[in-house]
């Protein structure tokens, strides 16, 4: 997933962050070679290898990682060796780790839900940093999960707002006549409106806050009505709840993995100098 879309926007967080020059290690980066190692320091899923590494090689330094996006790592491993001029190595560095941090972050929040969910699958909300939602997603599908929608125009999502304007019959028939490839989803919060989006041929209907006892029932009976609907549940699930829920859906809808998970620790250690 990682390509050119990742790289400009590496360059335009460098240019962010660097402006008119790393004025600190300028004062030494004719001086010295650094060699560095970023040290995990508490247990987590890794994610955001190939993007940190891409920051090294656009500030000119290089670097190697015995580890993939998806792999768990322990406290005290060594996720990435780099070398380089100490320009390349330390202007680096701040924002390699933070795209590390929140990458392997998300991943290990996707992961943890995702042990807990069995077979229902954890996907991602559009509930992201502005900016830097391209490597959050990605940190989901490298924990495990589904990205969902990227952005709005990668399906129909017919919410509650949507169905007030013009009513939900006549917003699903424009979709129809829209698009032929474009799946169609409506958010629900009833069995009633479940039933109705069911009947009118939606591709997937997300139960949204329902109690685990409403979305059970909503399950069985868009199941009975087209078992190849996908029934999504969203609305306030985390690791207290998601057992209960999981059996009631293909698909969970988490918000908190990309907004509210905190980043995980690392650091960067300097080995050595030439």
């Amino acid at each position: 997933m990682t390509g050119c879309y990742a790289r400009d926007e590496i360059r335009r967080f460098l240019r962010e962050d660097i402006g008119y020059g790393d004025i600190t290690t300028e004062l030494i980066s004719e001086l010295v070679d650094l060699r560095g190692e970023i040290i995990a320091k508490e247990d987590f899923v890794v994610s955001g290898i190939q993007e940190a590494g891409m920051v090294f090689e656009e500030t000119g330094a290089s670097w190697v990682s015995e580890y993939s996006p998806g792999d768990f790592v322990k406290a005290g491993d060594i996720i990435m060796e780099v070398k380089g001029s100490a320009y390349a190595v330390l202007t680096g560095e701040r924002l390699a780790l933070n795209i590390l941090m929140r990458m392997s972050g998300i991943a290990t929040a996707v992961k943890n839900l995702s042990e807990l969910a069995g077979e229902t699958k954890v996907a991602a909300t559009r509930k992201t940093t502005p900016g830097f939602r391209y490597f959050e997603k990605k940190a989901v599908y490298e924990g495990g999960g589904d990205t969902h929608r990227y952005r709005l125009d990668d399906m129909f999502l017919i919410k509650d707002n949507h169905i007030t304007a013009v009513g939900l019959e006549e917003i699903i028939g424009r979709a129809k006549k829209t698009s032929l490839y474009k799946k169609i989803e409506v958010e629900v919060s009833s069995l009633d409106d479940a039933v109705k989006a069911a009947e009118l041929g939606a591709d997937i209907i997300m139960l949204d806050n329902m109690t685990p006892s409403e979305s059970g029932r909503a399950f069985n009976k868009i199941k009975e009505i087209d078992r190849e609907i996908i029934v999504e549940i969203s609305g306030n699930i985390d690791e207290k709840n998601i057992v209960e829920y999981a059996p009631y859906a293909d698909v969970i809808s988490c918000g908190s993995i990309t907004h509210s998970v905190p980043s995980v620790d690392l650091s960067l250690r300097i080995i050595y100098q030439e």
